[in-house]
Parts: structure tokens; sequence; C-alpha cells
């Protein structure tokens, strides 16, 4: 779960840096991004039903 927080730092650090080089890249990224913040929404729920604290 960490690797994956990690990952969505990551991502969001990509898209807030100025070095991008198309519209194509930033939309790849996005759609990435979106994936990975759909994952932990999943495993955060699933955490929350199993009585997680």
């Amino acid at each position: 779960m960490i690797a994956l927080y990690d990952h969505i730092q990551h991502l969001r650090a990509e898209l807030s840096s100025c070095y991008l080089a198309s519209p194509q890249e930033r939309a790849t990224i996005t759609a990435e991004l979106e994936q990975a913040l759909a994952r932990q929404a999943e495993l955060d729920r699933e955490y929350a039903a199993a009585g997680g604290d």
C-alpha cells in the first residue's frame, strides 16, 4: 500500500512539473493517476469494511 501511495505522489509531482513534453504525455499521466487513485479508494473501502482503524 505504501508503494501505491508513493506512486500516486510521483504522478502528482510529474503533473505539477513543467517538463512534460506534450499534451499526450500529460493525458497519459493523468489517466494513470486516476487509475491509481481509484485503486487506493478501493483498498481504503476494503480496509474499512474489514473493520480497520
